[in-house]
């Protein structure tokens, strides 16, 4: 019975999201002159008894001995690639990953001359692609038989934000310049954050900061400072500032002495309803009769009538 090898390596990502994932050779020996294709933006890493033995990127190959001599070192065939060999097989995916999240779980501590210690949160997005799959595959994916970039994303979220802080807080950068300039701030802060990266294999394309969120104080500093460089005029901006605080103070006062007005007649009713109780209805009904004598007999005119006679009615 003829033993099954692997003559045709390749693989098509089964998900476009997969950083690394392995070949199913299903435990099959490769046999000499076997066809190994590589696409563009793959690379393939052969594992060898648990050690790097070969990384090969975009093109066709021929396995034998002159193609692939570490393999014949490592491995020390007698008859080179005469007789089928066994190697684990790794393919990555070597394209650029876009708007990957990042963001800092709780706020960051940074000193400002200004402010002094100030809270900073921060959120944004970066790109990143292996550059290194040896260094990738050893520092980071060695242990998964696949790996997902939404994978690396969670794991990478914490140590970005770790490493940021770190950032922020050697680059002196102003809060002033955290709340008015992110682009300045992407710029400074980018070239900090890349080295970490770079240790794991992967190279960071993009770097963005799209919010900060600032203590209240802070951004009501800022409000008036850009309120203030868009004054040319500071004798009018003065003489406005003082017709608008004299014109608040008025208002408050007018308010007051309103206030103080209206709560003066609701006591002052209060208490004359408690110390002068209202006339019995008899009283009531006896003014309204001397009331209506007195305006049959032309002493007082209509209007006068109709306004005393509605508030003897209401004692009513």
């Amino acid at each position: 019975m003829a033993i099954p090898f692997v003559e045709i390596i390749e693989s098509v990502p089964p998900d476009q999201d997969l950083l690394m994932w392995k070949f199913p050779d299903e435990d099959k020996e490769i046999k000499d002159g076997a066809v190994l294709t590589v696409r563009e933006s793959q690379s393939v890493l052969f594992l060898n008894e648990g050690r790097v033995a070969d990384i090969f990127t975009a093109g066709r190959y021929t396995l034998d001995t002159q193609n692939i001599p570490v393999l014949t070192r490592l491995k020390n065939w007698k008859h080179g690639f005469q007789s089928p060999f066994k190697a684990d097989i790794f393919f990555f995916n070597t394209h650029q990953f876009v708007n990957l999240k990042w963001g800092t779980p709780a706020p960051v501590l940074m000193r400002d001359a200004s402010f002094g210690q100030v809270r900073v949160r921060a959120f944004g997005s970066y790109n990143i692609r292996i550059t290194d799959v040896a260094k990738f595959f050893r520092e980071y994916a060695g242990t998964f038989p696949q790996l997902g970039i939404r994978e690396l994303e969670w794991q990478l979220r914490d140590f970005i934000a770790s490493r940021f802080a770190e950032a922020l807080a050697t680059a002196h950068i102003s809060v002033v310049d955290v709340a008015g300039n992110l682009s300045a701030l992407n710029e400074k802060i980018q070239p900090l954050i890349t080295p970490y990266f770079t240790g794991f294999g992967l190279a960071v394309t993009s770097f963005t900061i799209t919010n900060a969120t600032l203590p209240e104080e802070v951004l009501k500093y800022y409000d008036k400072a850009t309120g203030m460089n868009m004054i040319t005029d500071m004798n009018k901006y003065t003489q406005f500032s003082m017709a608008n605080a004299m014109s608040q103070e008025n208002t408050a006062m007018a308010n007051a002495a309103q206030q103080a007005m209206a709560m003066g007649i609701i006591l002052n009713q209060a208490k004359t309803s408690a110390v002068e109780p209202g006339p019995p209805p008899e009283d009531v009904t006896s003014r309204l009769q001397k009331l209506k004598h007195l305006f049959e007999a032309g002493l007082i005119n209509d209007n006068e009538y109709t306004v005393k006679k509605e508030a003897l009615l209401k004692l009513l």
